[in-house]
């Protein structure tokens, strides 16, 4: 399938790792030019490396978005090397444990300022440009959103603000042709998730454990699963497709856990 995607700049967030690092490569493969904002130079410039190294182009972007004039700097940024942007793609966080119980208001703010208030930062200073080129934004969700998880308020609520964020920019944005979709991944063999995984005395028994309760395959679902949706929703062939959740996780939130 063809997606038109060829020179697009699509704006990729925590683009670096992970689903993001995912998330670019499939950009790259289709001939877009991903622009990864991510604040870990090493992981920034590797996979810049990487990408521009295979014929395509590429660009890393040094940039803490949990800081307030963060996203500004990084979408002028942008604005300076390409004069455009043609999609964002909202996905840098980290499920950072801030719980009810065990946190405190100081840190739940600080969840927020990690996992929530710079997607609207972002979507904002890139707007002009969005408007301009008619480009879509991808915002990456969790489960958690609509689960619960248990220990971690901070993510599962801005998990949950960028559902809520998803259809309400969805709505504001008709009048320019924006479209705006979010993508809810469960269980992503990640390398946060392997170090996550490694706090258990016996990781294996746990992976074990979780990988039962997901119906199709009874597996993971691959980091490349989550940018093969993401390519798709940023491309011409989603032309008709806004304010939707995808659930890209093997059935894991809405199949009966009989199957499993």
């Amino acid at each position: 399938m063809h997606l038109e995607l060829e020179n697009k700049v699509i704006v990729i967030t925590g683009g670096a790792k992970g689903i993001g690092a995912a998330i670019s490569r499939a950009c790259g493969q289709e001939g877009a030019i991903p622009v990864i904002v991510d604040r870990d130079e090493e992981a920034g410039r590797k996979i810049e490396q990487e990408l521009t190294g295979t014929s395509r182009r590429c660009t890393w972007i040094g940039a803490d978005l949990t800081q307030q004039d963060g996203a500004r700097h990084a979408v002028l940024a942008v604005l300076q090397k390409y004069d455009r942007i043609d999609g964002l793609v909202n996905n840098a966080g980290v499920n950072d444990r801030v719980g009810l119980e065990h946190g405190s208001p100081a840190e739940y703010l600080a969840s927020l300022e990690r996992n929530l208030l710079h997607y609207y930062a972002m979507a904002h200073f890139c707007l002009p440009l969005l408007k301009k080129s008619r480009g879509p934004i991808v915002n990456i969700s969790s489960k958690t959103a609509v689960t619960g998880q248990g220990g971690t308020s901070g993510y599962a609520s801005a998990k949950g603000a960028i559902l809520a964020l998803t259809r309400e920019w969805a709505a504001e944005l008709l009048g320019y042709g924006i479209r705006v979709n979010a993508i809810v991944p469960a269980e992503v063999m990640t390398p946060l998730y392997r170090q996550w995984l490694s706090s258990f005395p016996n990781p294996d028994e746990k992976l074990k454990h979780i990988v039962a309760k997901i119906p199709l395959g009874a597996r993971m679902t691959e980091p490349e699963e989550i940018a093969g949706a993401a390519v798709f929703l940023l491309s011409a062939k989603a032309a008709h497709i806004t304010g939707q959740h995808w659930y890209v996780d093997g059935g894991y939130v809405h199949l009966d856990r009989a199957l499993t």
